[in-house]
C-alpha cells in the first residue's frame, strides 16, 4: 500500500511517501517539504530515493497549491516516483491536537473533523493548519481515503492524578482544561522500538523517553502506556524550548500583562514564540548556533543549555519516583539525537543511580544505538524518532479493515 504522510505547518507541509508492504516491511520513496506558503517567495525541496535532490523556488499562494505541488513532484518523469496520482491509496496526516475525543488514529469524516475543529483552540498554532492539509488533500485527491494521526493519543492512558490541574474542577467539566501532551506519536514509537533494541518485554518495562528539539517533551512510559508526559494543556508546558518558556510561575503572567500593558494574545505570543532559547540567550532559538556560541564563551548561551539539561533532568528524575524505577533513559528527536554533550550532562545527574555512559557509544551514535556500558543500572540509548512510519503503519491499518 502507497501512503503519503502529510505533516502541515502553518506555512510549510512536510511529506513522504511510503510503500508499506506490512508494520515492518516498507520503502521510503520520496520525502520533502514545501515551505514559506503564502509568502512571497515559496520553495518546494523534494528527495526521491536514489534521485537528485531536486529544489524549486515559486510563489506558493495557500495549502491547496502546496499539495499540488507535492503530488506534481512525486509523478514528475525527471524526479518523481509514481506513475499517476492513483497509485497513492491512502494519506495519513499528523494532528497535534486531538484532546480527549480521540485514543487511537481515526479515518477522516465530517465528525472527526469538526472535533478536530474543536480543539483548535487548545493547539492555534498548529491545528488549524492541520485542516488546511486535510481540505486541501481532499480537492487534489477526493477519492483516497485520509487518516489522521494524533500526539496527543498515546497521553490518554494517564490517570486522573496526572492529567489533571488543581484548578476549580468546572474548569475541566466546561473548557476540557486538563493536560493532554503532545509528540505523542514519536513518544509511542521511540518506547516501543528502545525496548525491542534492549530485550525487554514492552509490557513488563519502565521507559522514559526525552524528545527533545525546538519543541521538547519527557514521558514515562510503563508496560507500553503513557503514565505522565510534561506538556500539558498545550505545547507550552515542560521544559525551556527554542521560543517557548516551558513551566513558570503562573503569576507572572499577569505581573509581565500589568507591568507592560500586554493583552493576553501578546502574552501568549511572548511565553511561545519570544522565550525559551531566543528570549534567555537574546541571540537565536536555533541550538546549532548556541551551541557554536556557547563554545566561543557566551555565558547566556551557557545558562540556556544548563538549563535544558537540568530541565529534562528534573523530569526523568521525578518519572524514576512516580513509576518507583526506570528500565530504561531513551533520548531522541534533532537537538538529543545530534548533541551528545546533552545526553552526558543529564545521565551526570544520575550517576548515583549507578547510571553509566559508554563514552566512545555516545560519541559515536550510528542510528539506534545503545549508549551505556553492560554494567550500568539503567540502559541508556539514542534512537532517532519516526513519527511518518507511526502515521503510515495506522493509516494502513485503517484502510484495509475497509476494504
Amino acid at each position: 500500500m502507497i501512503i503519503l504522510v502529510i505533516n502541515c505547518g502553518s506555512s510549510s507541509v512536510k511529506y513522504q511517501l511510503l510503500d508499506m508492504k506490512n508494520d515492518d516491511e516498507y520503502s521510503l520513496l520520496a520525502k520533502g517539504i514545501v515551505e514559506k506558503i503564502g509568502l512571497p517567495e515559496g520553495r518546494i525541496t523534494h528527495k526521491p530515493t536514489g534521485k537528485d535532490k531536486f529544489v524549486s523556488d515559486l510563489a506558493i499562494p495557500d495549502h491547496t497549491v502546496g499539495m499540488k505541488l507535492v503530488l506534481d513532484a512525486l509523478v514528475d518523469p525527471e524526479h518523481g516516483v509514481l506513475s499517476s496520482f492513483n497509485d497513492i491509496d491512502a494519506v495519513g496526516h499528523r494532528i497535534v491536537q486531538g484532546a480527549d475525543f480521540f485514543s487511537e488514529s481515526a479515518l477522516v469524516n465530517e465528525d472527526v473533523i469538526k472535533k478536530i475543529e474543536l480543539c483548535c483552540d487548545f493547539a492555534p498554532l498548529h491545528n488549524p493548519a492541520h485542516l488546511l492539509g486535510i481540505r486541501a488533500m481532499s480537492e487534489v485527491l477526493p477519492s483516497v481515503p485520509q487518516v489522521v494521526t494524533f500526539d496527543t493519543a498515546f497521553h490518554q492512558t494517564m490517570e486522573p492524578y496526572a492529567y489533571l490541574y488543581a484548578l476549580p474542577y468546572e474548569y475541566y467539566e466546561k473548557y476540557r482544561v486538563r493536560r493532554y501532551g503532545a509528540h505523542g506519536t514519536s513518544h509511542q514509537y521511540v518506547s516501543g522500538r528502545a525496548a525491542r533494541l534492549a530485550g525487554l518485554d514492552p509490557q513488563n518495562c519502565r521507559i522514559i523517553t526525552c524528545h527533545i528539539g525546538n519543541g521538547s517533551s519527557v514521558t514515562a512510559v510503563r508496560n507500553g502506556k503513557c503514565v505522565d508526559t510534561s506538556m500539558g494543556f498545550t505545547p507550552l508546558e515542560g521544559m525551556i524550548m527554542g521560543t517557548r518558556c516551558g513551566t513558570i510561575d503562573a503569576n507572572i503572567v499577569p505581573y509581565i500583562m500589568k507591568k507592560e500593558n500586554l493583552t493576553p494574545d501578546e502574552v501568549t505570543d511572548v511565553m511561545n514564540k519570544k522565550s525559551g532559547f531566543l528570549g534567555l540567550s537574546g541571540i537565536t532559538s536555533d541550538a546549532r548556533d548556541l551551541k557554536a556560541i556557547a563554545d566561543k564563551g557566551n555565558e547566556k548561551a551557557k545558562v540556556v543549555f544548563k538549563k535544558l539539561t537540568m530541565d529534562i533532568a528534573k523530569l526523568v528524575g521525578g518519572y524514576i519516583a512516580e513509576m518507583n524505577g526506570v528500565d530504561m533513559i531513551v533520548f531522541t528527536a534533532g537537538i538529543a539525537e545530534n548533541n551528545a554533550f546533552i545526553r552526558t550532562d543529564v545521565c551526570e545527574q544520575f550517576k548515583f543511580l549507578g547510571v553509566k555512559l559508554d563514552e566512545y557509544a555516545n560519541e559515536h551514535t550510528d542510528g539506534e544505538t545503545i549508549i551505556s556500558t553492560p554494567d550500568s543500572s539503567v540502559i541508556v540509548a539514542m534512537i532517532p524518532t519516526d513519527e511518518e512510519l507511526v502515521i503510515a503503519r495506522d493509516t494502513m491499518h485503517i484502510v484495509t479493515a475497509l476494504q
